[in-house]
């Protein structure tokens, strides 16, 4: 991968906006702390109510047809107008290039969904209002400052933005883009709060200890990062500062377990040492590891048990960065936030200090106070809920070519497989015979999981029958059009009945977008790339994108693409004419049964912040049902696939796709 510049950014944490937001301290300095005892969280019930909240009020433009803006549409508003207003200063025609926007969140609107679905005077109104309270609900919302020609919403949980940073990285090694607005945001709710206390991952006294000997869990906290990537080329040609480059990029998945870490840390290893190979690295180059250092038990000793495989006999030498430790884990901005974090640090020739206290974890190297070092190198780390795992190689300086360039490459598709909500091997004892995978866990999953995993052994057992390399290895994209809304209705019901201290913990890992993707994963071995992306009726050609999009650059050889659908009681309150489905077909680098020739999300501006009117059916999979492989009729002939497929939405985007059979 040719290094991307990181040209204009856009930060905001508990700790401030712009570089104050990063954490970073002069040499000789303790690291910040922003974690506080939350009134919002007491409030509901929560034993340990402790969160890191930005201290920002709403621009007076943000559209208001609710009592308030909607918190993370707050929030990310905020970071995107400081990063456009960065990059105008440099770059001014910036709008008149070809940019494109890839954002990852774990939580989406959840806030407003939470009013929906709680307050009965909120659930009055109008259902084309309803949008707000989805996980893209905030990205339609904010202001957006141009048309985009390609567009992702990145649901990777905690790995989103740094997830979202390597896909922009990817367009512009495939000149798809010339600019990229690329980073995260999460607001924090007691939705999101009450499922990680449940889960016995909340830290007791609100004082994370990341990688220290008596850490007893997280703080969440609030953010958004939105970072300007340009390629190198423009660099050079336009004379653009930068304030730093990413150099290279991998993701892979642990097929382990959807909620703990694989406690080898191989999952993690393989990430980190695919993005040093693509920036042409070796561990001696690491100066620095921006870790993702949630200070829980099994996710911090999985991740030393991952530096130790990568960094070797470097280890003791390079200095370990959690920033979480300061600034709380702000989910889908964590990624993004902690990449600019290394990137000032490295700027301010300081090797970070972390908060905490507490004897450190034997070979891993935290700071109680910041030192004053040069560093050249950092390489960041992020982990998530569905064994999801995502790294970066970052630069202070331009680096030289990739010692391993990758031309880019044509990708190719498989004929599709369908499942129906009426199909019987949705049932748990018919799907855990023709899958293998514990009938105890498919009875567990939602009903989601359940079709993925259909649809995902359907299509399994369609490429063998071609004589085609089988699932196993390979990455899993899933496209979502309203993702979880079911399950999170039921979760939702539950808090609101019998307190936020009563959630349910088997149900809240299903309440993340990225369940059917990490589910599918342990259940069929896929170690490649695995997160979900979407919201809407081209979710599905969404993640036929982004899958075709990182086969080409090298990221993956095959990643399976899956569109699911739920359609129960709570997607169908928010838009009736929703289906149920799904729809699976492989990508690959090899030759299938056709070449996908084109395939983008556009997202057009909307100057206006007017609200989106309108909802249609919000299915995901429709999109991709022409692509499913028909029986030969009587004639002997099979239905023709199609050369072209398209969605339009009432909020100005549009998906397309082109393919060569």
């Amino acid at each position: 991968m040719t290094a991307s510049a990181v040209v204009a950014f856009g930060a905001l944490s508990a700790l401030g906006e712009g570089p104050s937001a990063l954490g970073n301290v002069p040499a000789g300095h303790r690291a910040p702390f922003a974690i506080a005892r939350d009134r919002e969280l007491a409030a509901s019930g929560l034993t340990r109510p402790f969160c890191a909240r930005v201290r920002v009020a709403p621009a007076a433009d943000l559209p208001r047809a609710w009592d308030a803006p909607d918190r993370a549409t707050v929030i990310l508003s905020h970071a995107l107008d400081a990063c456009v207003r960065d990059l105008d200063a440099i770059m001014p025609d910036f709008r008149e290039l070809r940019v494109g926007l890839a954002l990852g969140t774990s939580s989406g609107g959840m806030r407003r969904f939470e009013e929906i679905f709680t307050d009965p005077a909120h659930s009055q109104k109008p259902k084309d209002e309803w949008i707000e309270g989805t996980y893209l609900g905030p990205v339609l919302a904010a202001r957006r400052p141009c048309s985009f020609v390609r567009s992702a919403l990145v649901l990777g949980a905690c790995a989103s933005s740094t997830l979202a940073i390597g896909l922009g990285c990817a367009w512009l090694e495939a000149n798809s883009c010339d600019v990229v607005l690329a980073g995260g945001f999460d607001a924090v709710s007691v939705f999101v709060a009450s499922g990680f206390e449940v889960l016995r991952a909340s830290s007791a006294d609100g004082k994370p200890d990341p990688f220290r000997v008596g850490r007893d869990g997280l703080a969440l906290g609030e953010g958004a990062a939105v970072l300007a990537l340009a390629s190198a080329d423009r660099v050079r040609e336009r004379r653009l500062r930068a304030y730093g480059w990413v150099a290279g990029f991998g993701a892979s998945c642990d097929a382990f377990h959807l909620t703990a870490p694989d406690r080898t840390g191989g999952g993690l290893a393989r990430a980190a040492t695919a993005a040093m190979r693509e920036a042409g690295c070796t561990a001696s180059d690491i100066d620095l590891v921006s870790a993702h250092a949630t200070a829980t038990e099994f996710n911090d000793a999985s991740e030393a048990c991952a530096l130790a495989t990568v960094l070797g006999e470097h280890r003791s030498r390079v200095v370990v960065h959690a920033l979480k430790g300061s600034i709380g884990h702000t989910l889908g901005a964590a990624g993004a936030l902690e990449s600019l974090s290394a990137l000032h640090a490295m700027c301010m020739e300081t090797m970070p200090a972390s908060a905490g206290d507490g004897a450190v974890l034997d070979g891993v190297r935290v700071l109680d106070v910041a030192e004053a070092c040069p560093a050249s190198i950092t390489l960041k780390l992020s982990a998530a809920f569905g064994g999801a795992n995502a790294a970066l190689v970052l630069a202070k300086d331009a680096p030289a070519k990739s010692a391993h360039p990758k031309a880019s490459r044509p990708v190719h598709v498989s004929r599709a497989v369908a499942v129906s909500r009426d199909a019987p091997h949705l049932e748990p004892s018919v799907l855990a015979a023709r899958t293998g995978y514990a009938e105890d866990r498919i009875s567990r999953a939602d009903g989601l999981v359940r079709l993925a995993l259909a649809a995902v052994v359907s299509l399994d057992e369609l490429l063998a029958a071609s004589g085609q390399p089988r699932v196993r290895g390979a990455g899993i994209i899933v496209g979502h059009g309203l993702a979880t809304m079911d399950t999170n209705a039921v979760y939702q019901e539950r808090i609101r009945a019998l307190g936020a201290h009563r959630a349910e913990p088997r149900r809240f890992p299903y309440t993340t977008p990225n369940a059917a993707a990490g589910e599918c994963a342990v259940a069929f071995g896929l170690t490649g790339p695995a997160f979900a992306v979407g919201g809407g009726p081209h979710g599905g050609l969404e993640a036929l994108g982004v899958a075709a999009d990182l086969v080409r650059a090298g990221v993956a050889d095959r990643i399976v693409v899956v569109a699911a659908d739920e359609a129960g009681v709570g997607s169908l309150r928010v838009a009736p004419e929703t289906a149920c489905g799904a729809v699976a077909l492989m990508v690959a680098a090899t030759k299938l049964a056709g070449e996908l020739v084109q395939c983008a999300v556009h997202l057009e501006k909307n100057e206006s912040l007017a609200r989106p009117r309108g909802l249609p059916a919000m299915d995901a999979h429709r999109a991709l049902l022409p692509l499913v492989a028909y029986e030969p009729r009587e004639n002997g002939v099979a239905a023709a696939p199609p050369r072209e497929l398209s969605v339009t939405t009432p909020w100005g985007s549009m998906a397309y796709a082109r393919f060569s059979w």
